[in-house]
């Protein structure tokens, strides 16, 4: 019913250049000590890469760890959730390092589609210098507003009611488990929200919903969606269109499969989405994060942006 890891098509893998450093020597690694795992991650990363700099920080300090790491490592690393590397990312790609991601979250989207899921498998491929390129998701303004430096996603950007349910599921998940904080919310997003008024490509329509995905994302069963290719040059755009509370059905198809069996739903594929008209202060969420939007925002990418240590398949 759920396939393993093994069975499904290899992702999308162009190589690149990167260092190798065997035992981690040149690597500095930044970890962010509140999340999820990260602590004893790092522990593993510690014994499994002695050469390495390991620096656990609070998530107040990341951004300033991960750029003095910049500057003095041959690669950088880190240890976190989505949320972590995200930054972590947007520093690498500026810096042109290699990143390598030792997964430290809840739920590790990005290093998971990348096939990274243990230490091990980003030491072997730190000492053979593999590495692969990926596709860099942005959004413009980004969260410091017009007059701040662009946003980045390595997994998805949403606007609707997705950044409230991400807000109330991380609420309650260190209470009841992330599946079940997933559901709570959802069941009391949907009950409680209007849907949003915006202008998509020059089209004004009542959203409940708009998803943009960095790459197309798959769904396998009852298992979370993934990707199978993280450089393909797109964007993976789905919409709930507004108009009436979209109720049980929509709720079910969002836990027991994909949206696409939904009538309210549409799917398509786009190197850029413009979205206007929006009230200042919509929320907005990227690899888990939540910000605030002004009345404008522009979506696309930047195609193999970023270089990612990753073990070759077998």
């Amino acid at each position: 019913v759920v396939p393993t890891r093994g069975q499904l098509p290899a992702p999308g893998r162009p190589p690149a250049d990167a260092p190798a450093l065997p035992d981690g020597e040149g690597l500095v690694v930044v970890v962010n000590r509140e999340s999820g795992t990260a602590t004893a991650t790092a522990s593993l990363v510690r014994d499994a890469l002695p050469a390495a700099e390991i620096v656990e920080c609070s998530p107040g300090l990341l951004s300033d760890e991960l750029e003095k790491a910049a500057v003095r490592g041959r690669a950088l690393g880190v240890c976190g959730g989505d949320g972590t590397v995200n930054q972590a990312a947007a520093v690498a790609a500026s810096h042109a390092l290699p990143l390598a991601v030792f997964p430290g979250g809840t739920l590790n989207h990005f290093a998971y589609d990348l096939g990274i899921e243990t230490v091990a498998d980003v030491g072997s491929a730190l000492a053979s210098g593999s590495a692969v390129r990926v596709d860099l998701g942005r959004f413009r303004p980004g969260p410091q507003g017009a007059e701040g430096e662009p946003g980045y996603f390595l997994n998805a950007f949403s606007l609707g009611v997705y950044p409230e349910l991400v807000r109330m599921r991380e609420h309650w998940s260190p209470r009841i488990g992330g599946w079940p904080a997933g559901v709570l919310a959802a069941l009391r997003v949907l009950r409680g929200e209007r849907p949003l008024e915006a202008e998509i490509q020059g089209r004004r329509r009542p959203l409940w919903l708009l998803f943009v995905g960095n790459g197309l994302f798959q769904r396998v069963g009852p298992a979370p969606g993934r990707r199978h290719n993280l450089a393909d040059g797109l964007l993976d755009v789905r919409m709930v269109h507004g108009g009436r509370t979209p109720g049980l059905r929509l709720l079910a198809a969002a836990v027991a499969g994909p949206l696409t069996r939904s009538p309210m739903h549409a799917a398509v594929r786009r190197q850029r989405v413009r979205i206007s008209g929006l009230k200042p202060g919509t929320p907005y969420a990227f690899d888990g994060e939540v910000a605030h939007s002004g009345t404008e925002l522009t979506v696309d990418k930047l195609p193999e942006a970023l270089t990612v240590y990753c073990p070759m398949p077998v």
